[in-house]
């Protein structure tokens, strides 16, 4: 009966099909809906509509946050999106504890924004910037600690300090459907193709087409 409900709870807010191993005890169910239905009351109270948020979420520049239905917000996670195009998160996607999604490092420079498509899963302990754009396409999964890093500090004049010297700012895009390994760093101006596979720990830093593996530091074919 409770694995039923769950099913069709998934099916109706996220919009796909939920399974479980013969191991997983009712008890153990029950845990989980008692924690989501808070969540999504967390959600509905902050947000006015379905939305998972787990404890002691901040939300900063709620004005500029876009979620889709079923957006699960892990517990601890910051997300800040003051900045021009603010922070927006498709339906069904997740983005897994202790996360900072922050479109803006500074105020003498607002960010342009951070834009993760429909049904990406993103792992604990993921950090973005938003300062030059970041596109996340549907779809695509990443393991935790993923940092993307959409700006880059200039260094030309040695006479001065490098924090005075300003950014260069790109943008970043990963494309629909990627597995994205945990612990992979994503520098500015780096494009990722569809359906690509980013293995754990690389350093990306490139160009890279549609259906590729890449890795290591710098991430390669």
């Amino acid at each position: 009966m409770i694995k039923s409900i769950l099913k069709f709870s998934v099916l109706k807010i996220k919009g796909r099909t939920i399974t479980f191993d013969e191991k997983v005890r009712d008890i153990d169910l029950l845990s989980l809906l008692f924690t989501q239905g808070f969540a999504v009351l967390r959600g509905l109270l902050r947000f006015r509509k379905v939305v998972f948020l787990g404890n002691n979420v901040v939300i900063k520049a709620k004005r500029n946050v876009k979620f889709g239905k079923g957006v699960s917000i892990g517990d601890y996670c910051t997300l800040d999106a003051l900045g021009h195009e603010g922070l927006c998160i498709g339906a069904g996607s997740s983005i897994g504890s202790f996360s900072l999604l922050k479109v803006s490092g500074t105020l003498k420079s607002l960010g342009k924004g951070i834009n993760i498509g429909c049904n990406v899963g993103l792992g604990d302990f993921t950090h973005i910037g938003g300062a030059g754009g970041v596109e996340i396409g549907d779809d695509t999964i990443a393991g935790a600690y993923l940092s993307i890093h959409p700006e880059n500090h200039v260094f030309s004049d040695t006479n001065e300090l490098i924090r005075n010297q300003g950014v260069s700012r790109k943008g970043i895009s990963i494309g629909r459907n990627c597995w994205v390994g945990a612990k992979v760093t994503v520098l500015d101006g780096s494009i990722v193709g569809d359906g690509c596979v980013i293995a754990a720990g690389a350093v990306v830093n490139g160009v890279f087409p549609n259906h590729v593996v890449v890795g290591g530091v710098p991430a390669k074919f």
